[in-house]
């Protein structure tokens, strides 16, 4: 990551771009499976925390920003899909809206993605081999993509929140039933 900034740039972008791509195909062709969901869950989770990382290390005075960032979407996510991805209509309007809208969603990852490959590039600012002209383009780019990775992160806390209330339920629902079976 620290070398050939525009080529991890280009190939994180693609795999993003795959990535929101091969769920539809699963879907369409009927191939899901859980593997599968889990790994697309695993591999997203994994690619995001480590170019966080690299943020981290690169934007130092915002480190703990970045490893709170990490600890959220790796939480949130697993918390989510633990409780089996249950968005029902009394679930928080942005976390249906989010989920029930593939353009949303799309949208959401993308300029959450955008912003932190903003980020990224904006980190080698001032290094002889990155393009001057560059600078601009990325500062708008970040600027315009923080408003919708700052709603990202807060979805990502209604989705933590949501998923913890549900599998707290799931737990006293079970021993409920465990302690009329012992009664």
């Amino acid at each position: 990551m620290p070398f050939s900034p525009w080529t991890c740039m280009m190939l994180y972008t693609i795999s993003c771009l795959l990535d929101a791509v091969d769920g539809n195909a699963a879907r369409y062709f009927n191939q899901c499976t859980k593997f599968g969901v889990v790994l697309d869950m695993v591999t997203d989770r994994s690619s995001t925390s480590c170019l966080l990382c690299y943020l981290s290390s690169a934007y130092p005075s915002w480190r703990i920003i970045f490893q709170l960032l990490i600890s959220l979407d790796l939480s949130s996510h697993y918390m989510h899909m633990y409780s089996h991805k249950k968005i029902s209509e009394s679930s928080n309007r942005m976390l249906r809206v989010y989920y029930s809208d593939n353009r949303v969603l799309f949208a959401v990852c993308a300029f959450n993605e955008l912003f932190f490959v903003a980020l990224y590039l904006l980190s080698f600012e001032g290094q002889s081999t990155f393009p001057q002209w560059s600078i601009f383009p990325l500062y708008i780019l970040a600027l315009f993509s923080f408003p919708i990775c700052a709603g990202k992160q807060v979805i990502n806390i209604i989705q933590l929140v949501g998923a913890s209330q549900s599998l707290a339920k799931v737990d006293i629902e079970d021993r409920q039933m465990a302690a009329k079976k012992i009664s």
